[in-house]
């Protein structure tokens, strides 16, 4: 029986869910700055829901980035304690990933370029296909993931579906895609429930990684981190 919690906090979005030998549990909020107050109660409510503690799961995963920097400190931070405490593995889950295979569940297409708003006119995006094997959610990335303004993504040479807030720049991204997009769905965003799906995979794949390496991708080279010290005892 495996169990993995998993957590995101890097939109507005704060989520928490817990996958279960392929069942989910998923509490998911639309709450702009509210992360801080909110994250820790949600975990605590789904593992009651669960009937698990930390100590009985086998990893926690989170959506490492990109998105929000405040929000990928938060998820980061937290997950570092409650893992470094229970002495957990972590599955680091990237947060375009898990956009794509939600807009796969939504509709079924198999190619997805994820986009998230990066400010600046910009956008974070990375090209997935999403794909089942041995029963496991899996995302292949097939377009590398960066920071970049809309216009210069020239160098895309496949067709895909659009996902994400980077979405808001559809035009821009027609008109340098090989094949617009026929499809786009820019309301979703990531979620702890998809997070969880791909991070069973990696785990059963072993690719995980210890506390103190849970750390977020910003896709900006002038973004730092600093570990932060484990707070969070076992619970």
């Amino acid at each position: 029986m495996t169990a993995i919690l998993a957590l995101d906090t890097s939109t507005p979005a704060c989520s928490v869910a817990l996958i279960q030998d392929g069942a989910v549990l998923e509490d998911f909020r639309m709450a702009p700055r509210q992360h801080n107050d909110l994250i820790l109660p949600m975990v605590d409510q789904i593992l009651s829901q669960a009937g698990l503690t930390l100590a009985q799961l086998d990893a926690i995963a989170f959506g490492r980035g990109p998105g929000s920097f405040t929000g990928l400190r938060i998820s980061a931070g937290v997950v570092q304690g409650l893992a470094y405490g229970a002495d957990l593995p972590v599955v680091p889950v990237s947060t375009l990933a898990a956009m794509a295979l939600e807009a796969h569940q939504t509709s079924y297409h198999e190619n997805w370029l994820a986009a998230l708003d990066a400010r600046m006119g910009e956008i974070y995006v990375g090209g997935y296909q999403i794909a089942k094997q041995d029963d496991f959610w899996v995302a292949t990335e097939t377009f590398t993931e960066r920071v970049i303004a809309p216009e210069n993504l020239t160098t895309i040479e496949q067709a895909y579906q659009g996902v994400g807030s980077g979405w808001i720049y559809q035009e821009r991204l027609n008109e340098v895609l090989p094949t617009p997009a026929t499809e786009v769905l820019a309301e979703i965003a990531p979620r702890a429930a998809c997070i969880a799906q791909l991070a069973a995979y990696d785990f059963a794949q072993h690719k995980v990684v210890s506390a103190d390496q849970a750390l977020p991708v910003y896709l900006r080279d002038e973004i730092t981190w600093e570990k932060q010290p484990a707070r969070i005892g076992k619970r």
